[in-house]
């Protein structure tokens, strides 16, 4: 099968171009001092429409699929894994999918959206819930024509910068304990951006990596939320959430290949200028075959993520090799970009090259949108049958990007 058609590759060719251009520099400046992305890079990236990239031409998207979204996500992640993330935050194409939003909804958030102004964060996981959201203890109570959100968050990426909140609360206590993902609902809290909304306090959480950004902690009490911005029906936030993990799995897939891309390529750089013993360290047999070991890795998991891709924008239900490929990738990201750290020596354990912010970012794959022992459970079970237990009585997910 051909996944690449010529359009395909016309825009695979104009996002690399933008990223090595417009992309890298910032992150080579940016993220060894923590650094925010600017909003100068982000109003370039709504120019090129990727906020849009599945949104409805009518709201000023580009209607495309989860293969132009993961095809335009490598080649971000390649020189910044954070600008690639940040287009997941129009939420219409993150774990949030676009047919959550009523017509009204769509109608006064999509146009923004789109065009990068009105970009929102995911405020699900909590102190002592991540994978298993039907453990999930913030609640929501009715009073009159809203509601009021009350607990804590955490693990809230772009939460300070966002221009809203989803935040998934439980509405309904009432609910048999074997079935506790039932009775969670999902809103919308809009915010200033840069600020926090009446209610709320937020903290950032101190990261390894993953900057450009803040991950935050939040406080909930009381906040007051109109009831027309709840999203879906109430108590079934849950189907919502897990109904877009197959695409977001694969954006985390594309994130894993563009990191390790990026090191395969600084690794073969520095291999062909290094030289050692009279001759550059690319002619040594161990380097070559190293690089030739990452090469293979890479591409085994970017045609994996092309089946994917085909398979969701095909409408093919494909739940097991979302997880299949998010696994292996994630878990080939972090294995090539440590062995590109190896290849540069020394000088890969600064930060003077790059590889080491590929290797940092790498390992956070292996965590958000479902560990890699989460996607193993999801595979065993696709294999064996579930196994029922009281402890595994619930799907598992876990989000924070």
């Amino acid at each position: 099968m051909t996944y690449l058609t010529q359009e395909r590759l016309m825009l695979q060719e104009a996002t690399r171009k933008f990223a090595m251009q417009e992309v890298l520099p910032i992150a080579n400046k940016l993220d060894p001092e923590k650094g925010a992305i600017p909003m100068s890079l982000r109003d370039k990236m709504a120019e090129l429409g990727y906020f849009g990239i599945k949104m409805p031409t009518e709201y000023g998207g580009l209607d495309m699929g989860c293969f132009e979204y993961c095809l335009i996500s490598e080649e971000l992640a390649r020189a910044w894994m954070s600008v690639s993330s940040i287009i997941r935050h129009s939420m219409a194409h993150s774990i949030i999918p676009g047919s959550a939003f009523s017509p009204a909804q769509k109608e006064k958030y999509f146009k923004r959206m789109a065009s990068g102004q009105f970009l929102g964060a995911l405020a699900m996981s909590e102190p002592g819930t991540g994978s298993d959201i039907s453990g999930l203890a913030t609640r929501a109570r009715r009073e009159g024509n809203d509601w009021l959100i009350t607990g804590n968050k955490y693990w809230c990426t772009f939460g300070d910068g966002a221009d809203f909140l989803v935040v998934i609360a439980r509405t309904d206590p009432n609910i048999d304990p074997k079935r506790r993902h039932l009775g969670l609902s999902a809103f919308i809290v809009e915010k200033p951006r840069g600020a926090w909304p009446a209610g709320i306090q937020g903290h950032p959480i101190p990261k390894i990596g993953y900057f450009g950004w803040n991950t935050c902690e939040l406080a909930l009490d009381n906040v007051r939320v109109p009831a027309e911005n709840m999203l879906g029906e109430e108590g079934k936030a849950f189907y919502l959430v897990t109904s877009g993990l197959e695409s977001s799995r694969a954006q985390t897939a594309a994130r894993s290949i563009g990191l390790a891309r990026g090191a395969l390529e600084d690794a073969m750089a520095y291999a062909q200028d290094r030289v050692q013993f009279g001759q550059p360290i690319a002619h040594f047999q161990a380097i070559r075959f190293k690089l030739a070991h990452m090469a293979a890795q890479i591409e085994s998991c970017r045609q994996l993520m092309y089946s994917v891709c085909t398979k969701i924008d095909e409408g093919q239900r494909c739940d097991t090799e979302a997880a299949m490929v998010k696994y292996l990738a994630a878990e080939m990201a972090e294995e090539v970009t440590s062995q590109a750290i190896q290849i540069l020596g020394g000088a890969g354990y600064t930060t003077h090259f790059a590889v080491e912010r590929y290797w940092r970012d790498a390992r956070l794959t292996k965590i958000f949108e479902g560990t890699s022992e989460i996607q193993l459970r999801i595979i065993s079970d696709a294999l064996l049958g579930k196994v029922k237990t009281p402890e595994l009585t619930s799907k598992p997910i876990e989000t924070s990007a």
